[in-house]
């Protein structure tokens, strides 16, 4: 195992560098580092399922500044736009959600009021989902997916797309954004994926049959093995090793 964390430590060196985010290198955190705003990252995050490329090229269409404007130019400028299992409403909607969130509160603010309560991100993310979906009655199959569900007490889903942006959000280096100051990395989890559950696991990472949220739980802490204080920083770096077919 000594190998494999030396494997991750080097892999994590090299790959904490800009050059790792590109057209070239298609990663919805490239779109959100030009923006480096909380409401623009969640779209990214949210929207960034499927294949990277055409990730991309959606994020790369979006007008972002919509979720400044009035919910009348929202309707009408986004008329026509749709990304895999969300229709054009269901876009609309969305975007209107998060103009209402801004005017509303912070994210992060929203975010701690869970968080502190035992530094758990799951208690944070309940108290931020639930908010959106408390910001707009509007429901659809599409947007319900694109948001995800209120985290239960005892999630088996693994919020893949949410962890990811916590980790935008909380580290800082060449590649994460570090916009939130009050929230710690060692308390992150990994924003685990079908690619990486399967790289972790071959890698001797989890041992966990099941893609579920305690498979989540299990590479976390195998990551604490190799950086207690910041976990997740091993997260990109086994994401790259699979996408590139490297191991």
């Amino acid at each position: 195992m000594t190998d494999i964390y030396r494997l991750l430590k080097n892999e994590a060196k090299k790959r904490d560098t800009g050059i790792e985010l590109s057209e070239e290198k298609p990663d919805p955190l490239y779109v959100a580092k030009k923006y480096a705003d909380e409401y623009i990252s969640l779209i990214c995050a949210l929207f960034a399922y499927g294949n990277a490329k055409q990730i991309l090229k959606f994020l790369n269409s979006l007008d972002f500044s919509l979720i400044d404007k009035s919910e009348d130019i929202i309707q009408n400028r986004l008329q026509g736009y749709y990304y895999r299992f969300q229709n054009t409403q269901d876009i609309i909607e969305f975007f209107k959600t998060i103009r209402r969130f801004k005017k509303e509160s912070s994210l992060q603010s929203i975010f701690l009021l869970g968080y502190k309560k035992e530094y758990s991100v799951m208690d944070g993310l309940r108290e931020l989902i639930s908010l959106i979906y408390d910001l707009n009655s509007y429901r659809s199959r599409g947007y319900e997916f694109l948001i995800g569900k209120v985290p239960p007490q005892n999630p088996k889903s693994t919020y893949k797309r949410w962890h990811m942006y916590l980790r935008w959000m909380v580290r800082e280096d060449n590649l994460d954004l570090g916009l939130w100051k009050e929230v710690e990395k060692k308390d992150l989890l990994v924003p685990l994926d079908t690619h990486t559950f399967k790289l972790g696991k071959k890698l001797g990472l989890i041992k966990r049959k099941s893609y579920d949220f305690k498979a989540v739980l299990e590479l976390s802490e195998s990551f604490r093995k190799i950086d207690l204080n910041d976990p997740v920083k091993f997260d990109f770096a086994l994401y790259r090793l699979g996408q590139e077919k490297l191991i």
